[in-house]
């Protein structure tokens, strides 16, 4: 279940306090997921057994168990002023399904980036052409939930094409919360190799190999990182992040974008953004992270048509 009315009234008015107080115009969080029904439901009953399922391992309890209308007028009262819809193909044959539906989501949400996934199939190359031919915002792909390699054979022409068209991938590669085969980041430094230009964002900051992640970043100036669920209590607890890294997020601060994983989360939205505001890493940092880096790379307006 949902939290209680009250409570979710509390979070936007914790929300919109937040940012006020730190001088912006509101968030963009390029981290959210919006699915077809169907999809959703599928998903929360994996979260609903979060402690026994595989590649979970723990307790989740959702915060934001609620209808499709509902999530995105909380994202308003958050102050949520763009937002990501991600999907993410778990096998072959489905991605067509999910990109028509993420599209008809961005006609009718005009805050929404127009999502897309794609998955290793011989199809991936034609349609994902068409999709940048058309505009798409933002893929987003999740090794650890598809069990594939980024570096399969199928997708290499996907990654060149991508390549081209500086269009960014939201990629979960890292192991967090519990990795297989697919995870960490050897896959995507052979990607990387062979597609440097990649705009790349690795969701969770990569956790729990954020250094060899941060050292992608740094080796590659397209490769981006989003906060999703790093530095809360939550996450802290299992893959806390090395504070001896924190200069480095400083050095990178341009290429750090906020991301929340709304609506699955276990904590008030508003837990995320502290977080970010206890590293103590500056005003400008916060700003960067939470908005400017975010309208950089996206813009404040929409493309879908």
């Amino acid at each position: 279940m949902t939290a209680p009315a009250a409570e979710l009234r509390a979070d936007a008015a914790a929300c919109r306090s937040w940012w006020q107080r730190h001088d912006l115009p509101g968030l963009f969080d390029v981290h959210v997921h919006f699915m077809a029904p169907p999809i959703q439901r599928a998903v929360w009953d994996v979260f609903a057994m979060a402690e026994q399922h595989p590649k979970l391992g723990r307790p989740w309890p959702i915060r934001y168990l609620a209808s499709e209308e509902e999530r995105i007028a909380l994202l308003r009262d958050f102050g949520v002023r763009r937002f990501s819809a991600l999907s993410y193909a778990h096998k072959p044959g489905v991605a067509d399904y999910l990109n028509d539906w993420s599209r008809e989501f961005a006609v009718r949400v005009p805050e929404a980036l127009w999502s897309a996934t794609f998955y290793p199939e011989e199809r991936a190359p034609a349609y994902v052409a068409d999709l940048l031919s058309a505009g798409v915002d933002v893929f987003k792909v999740h090794v650890q939930v598809g069990e594939f390699l980024l570096d399969d054979p199928l997708l290499d022409p996907v990654w060149g094409l991508l390549a081209e068209a500086g269009t960014p991938i939201v990629v979960h590669c890292g192991s967090g919360p519990i990795g297989n085969e697919y995870t960490g980041p050897a896959p995507l430094a052979r990607v990387l190799a062979r597609h440097p230009r990649l705009a790349v964002i690795v969701a969770h900051l990569g956790a729990p190999e954020y250094a060899e992640f941060l050292d992608l970043a740094g080796r590659y100036p397209r490769v981006r990182l989003d906060t999703t669920m790093a530095f809360t209590d939550f996450f802290e607890d299992i893959d806390a992040f090395p504070r001896e890294l924190l200069p480095r997020l400083v050095d990178l601060g341009d290429r750090i974008l906020l991301g929340s994983d709304f609506p699955s989360i276990p904590y008030p939205y508003v837990h995320q953004l502290e977080s970010l505001e206890r590293l103590d890493l500056g005003e400008q940092w916060l700003r960067a992270v939470c908005w400017d880096n975010c309208v950089a790379l996206f813009g404040e307006t929409r493309s879908v048509k």
